[in-house]
């Protein structure tokens, strides 16, 4: 946002809520733009010459959303989504930013792969990309990655995602390595031997459907021996797509003897459960994730976790499958479902309007933690920094139409799900790049470019 011929230099977003718990702001603040930074942020701010742009009383402004754990599934699978279209789906579900992980074909282990996500983010211009390296070579669980290769080319973390670090001698040695730069390890935890060839919660559920299951003892087993391991290094591990009690329990113990542990949940897995599997006629793949859909003890000990602060984070997983993928037999199909524009409607329904937590602890959730926890710009609305910002609009209904996910693929189990609160509109390095036509008053925001 340089200074035009007419005169006019920068914006000035004037009057709306900025919720920004790393600042302690909760309130009408002006902010300041120009050159794509934040020039400043206050009360009574003067135009100057900027753009003065009113934003709408009932929108709330917030530091840009942050994903940790996306799948863009380029290189290699294109046909499911590209980074372009998996960027613009983060900026349409309200996300500045997003961390992509290496299960792609091949697979982001060498830095010239991590250098070829980043090239192509930067040609998309739309979300950014913060690239996480696998811990193994093609991720195999045999000869750790160079990570210091990784970390040089652009990585921020290291995981194995998809399947866990194969052993407890290969997760020690990532630990300790990675330890060096101050990165963690997040980890995909399932014990193969307990997974075995399972589809979905072990429980009353999967035995009716003859379904095979997969227990939470899965989960939550290879979680304690990473802690375990965590402890023992010194090293950060951070606990991916959390679904079991068991788990929890496992990161609240380690948290509470001083453990680096930290962990993340996805909206699924706090909105639903394996019950979701009988309805209609049944067997919905868009219901089929891994983790599973778990039973209500589980979903419930995930709200208390969110309400607690045990849990660190809020991701989506967002793993995007094409049609026909989806359209197998449930043991065949794949795991995974869209997440990037379905998030911020259910947790704002749920977690925010549902009483469980509040606005600013949303915040800190999808944006302070993610950036902290990953040690990338962001998180907070700070001068001088990339003005890269979310507007929400709280109250807003909005009815999920997956045929109207921009996402090369439509795999999500809410469609028809009306829900309070929607993006109203994404700011990222000053660019309105998204507002939503389907929230009142959000076109006044282009205004600003």
């Amino acid at each position: 946002m340089a200074k035009a011929a007419t005169g006019v230099t920068g914006v000035l977003l004037r009057g709306g809520r900025v919720v920004d718990p790393r600042a302690g702001r909760d309130g009408r603040f002006d902010i300041r733009i120009e050159d794509g930074k934040v020039a400043a942020v206050g009360t009574d701010l003067p135009a100057g010459g900027a753009r003065v742009v009113q934003v709408p009383p009932d929108f709330v402004i917030t530091p840009g959303l942050i994903d940790m754990h996306v799948h863009l599934r380029e290189p290699g699978q294109e046909h499911k989504e590209t980074i372009a279209t998996g960027t613009w789906s983060a900026v349409v579900g309200g996300f500045t930013a997003v961390a992509c992980m290496p299960n792609t074909d091949p697979v982001n282990d060498s830095a010239s792969v991590t250098r070829f996500i980043l090239t192509r983010a930067a040609e998309a211009n739309f979300a950014r990309v913060y690239p996480i390296g696998a811990v193994s070579l093609e991720s195999r669980g045999e000869q750790m990655t160079e990570m210091g290769d990784l970390r040089a080319a652009g990585c921020v973390a290291f995981t194995d995602d998809g399947k866990p670090v194969a052993t407890a001698l290969l997760m020690r040695r990532a630990l300790e390595y990675s330890n060096m730069f101050d990165m963690p390890i997040i980890e995909h935890c399932e014990d193969p031997s307990l997974k075995g060839d399972g589809v979905a919660h072990e429980g009353a559920v999967a035995a009716m459907l003859g379904l095979r299951g997969i227990p939470g003892a899965a989960e939550s087993i290879m979680a304690e021996r990473d802690i375990s391991l965590a402890e023992l290094t010194g090293g950060r591990v951070h606990i991916a797509h959390m679904s079991a009690r068991q788990t929890l329990r496992a990161v609240r113990d380690g948290k509470r003897r001083g453990v680096r542990v930290t962990c993340e949940v996805a909206p699924h897995h706090f909105t639903l459960t394996d019950e979701a599997l009988t309805r209609g006629a049944g067997y919905d793949t868009n219901l089929k994730m891994n983790p599973p859909l778990r039973e209500e003890a589980d979903r419930l000990a995930m709200i208390e976790g969110l309400r607690d602060g045990t849990i660190d984070v809020i991701s989506t997983d967002h793993a995007p499958h094409h049609a026909d993928d989806k359209a197998l037999e449930f043991d065949r199909a794949p795991f995974g479902i869209v997440g990037l524009e379905t998030c911020v409607p259910l947790c704002l329904d749920r977690l925010v309007h549902g009483g469980v937590v509040s606005l600013s602890r949303l915040v800190e959730l999808l944006s302070a933690a993610p950036a902290a926890l990953l040690r990338i710009p962001g998180g907070t609305i700070a001068v001088g920094e990339p003005a890269d910002l979310t507007v929400l609009a709280p109250d807003a209904l909005v009815t999920i139409q997956t045929n109207s996910l921009v996402s090369k693929s439509k795999n999500s189990p809410f469609d028809g799900w009306t829900l309070k609160g929607a993006t109203a509109a994404t700011i990222v390095g000053g660019r309105v790049l998204y507002t939503n036509p389907a929230v009142p008053g959000a076109d006044t925001l282009a205004e600003a470019n």
